[in-house]
């Protein structure tokens, strides 16, 4: 039986998650007794962060009624009519179709499935978030990704979205506010995707799964909301919002052209459908929070603003690093004067405990190297880990 071997099909070989790989050295890591400090997981239960009670209640009281079989495969009437209200608040029009799923990320990939066919494409943001190659792995789909631009506060790069799209071209993927940059998108640059999407025809996928962490005062604005016309499904969800990532509550909203989108959408219902539902009794949760009690979102974002300025006060003292100052979600993509971000990255776990995540697992520009931090952490932490960013930079650098 020495030859028995079960050999993995070859579409995992492509398949990488950069957030979590980095956990499995961080593991070993931990094992020698070193302090860990962890600014690498945007999982905001698992610093300081608490889940509004009201929204734990709903969830709470719904399995007592025992709401806890098959729920129908788009969602339950009362969450998808709270979905809708929020989305019309946000000025997002022509809504045909609401669908409910275990986090935005299955709701990404469901539609990722009905869209695309083997050897076609998607235009990815690069720096993006590592789903999206994750899935396009998995789909078989051809990598086909545009850049951010990091002189111009990290907006996607129009003209290289217009040299990027060729004849297997299907949609063109928007993060925003962005993982990992913390960018939130300004008018102009969205109504440009738009007017690109509509000469091309191609659908949008908005995730917008950040869409209520902004700061300074700045405004979100989603996509669809700018145009009735063009194909847009707008991804988003509980976890990051409203602090209850472990739930898996997320949606789609497709809007647009109806003659457009429909042929799409009737193909995703039976992808929907196939896979049963979403969790039920969370879904009660989705009304309570949407309609309910937003004071935790205020607090929140005083908060991040807090220890997104920390971030930037400390990391500018340390020559050969900088940032572009985020203005939404919890992350910041700093630039650092290496060769090998995914090198210092694991040296720096290594010495120092302090696990972040090369900016080579989000995709970046050839020759750039960067390193994606959560601003989740304590005060006290963060200021910990940047002082030890800082020394073990300078012997990096020293050494090389």
């Amino acid at each position: 039986m020495s030859n028995y071997i079960v050999n993995p099909a070859k579409r995992t070989e492509e398949v990488t998650y950069a957030i979590r790989d980095i956990v499995v050295l961080a593991t070993e890591v931990a094992k020698t007794g070193k302090e860990m400090l962890y600014l690498n997981i945007g999982d905001p239960n698992v610093y300081d962060h608490v889940t509004p009670r009201h929204i734990i209640d709903a969830t709470y009281e719904a399995m007592l009624s025992n709401k806890n079989g098959y729920a129908p495969s788009s969602g339950i009437p009362q969450a998808i009519d709270s979905i809708r209200r929020d989305a019309e608040k946000k000025g997002i029009k022509n809504i045909h179709d609401i669908f409910i799923t275990s986090g935005a990320g299955e709701a990404i990939e469901l539609c990722l499935n009905a869209l695309a066919n083997n050897g076609e494409n998607v235009l990815l943001p690069s720096p993006g978030y590592p789903l999206y190659t994750a899935i396009q792995a998995k789909l078989e789909l051809i990598g086909n990704p545009y850049y951010m631009d990091e002189s111009k506060n990290w907006e996607p790069d129009i003209e290289d979205i217009k040299k990027k799209i060729n004849s297997k071209t299907r949609a063109i993927i928007l993060i925003n506010p962005n993982n990992p940059t913390g960018t939130v998108y300004g008018e102009e640059t969205l109504k440009k995707i738009i007017d690109i999407a509509l000469e091309y025809k191609l659908i949008i996928f908005a995730d917008e799964i950040y869409d209520k962490l902004i700061f300074d005062g700045k405004k979100h604005i989603s996509i669809a909301s700018l145009n009735d016309e063009v194909p847009v499904i707008t991804f988003s969800g509980l976890s990051k919002n409203y602090v209850v990532p472990g739930w898996r509550i997320g949606w789609g909203i497709a809007s647009g052209r109806k003659e457009s989108i429909q042929p799409f959408l009737d193909g995703l219902n039976k992808l929907l459908r196939a896979r049963i539902c979403a969790n039920h009794p969370h879904q009660y949760a989705i009304p309570a929070a949407l309609d309910g009690d937003q004071s935790h979102l205020v607090a929140l974002n005083k908060t991040l603003t807090k220890r997104r300025d920390i971030a930037m006060n400390l990391l500018a003292t340390i020559p050969g690093i900088d940032l572009v100052k985020p203005e939404g979600a919890f992350y910041a993509f700093a630039s650092i004067d290496v060769e090998d971000d995914t090198k210092f990255c694991r040296e720096l776990l290594i010495d120092t405990g302090v696990v972040v995540v090369p900016g080579s697992g989000f995709g970046q520009k050839p020759g750039s190297s960067h390193f994606r931090i959560v601003i989740l952490p304590q005060e006290e932490v963060l200021e910990k880990a940047f002082t030890r960013i800082a020394e073990f930079y300078e012997k990096y650098k020293a050494k090389k």
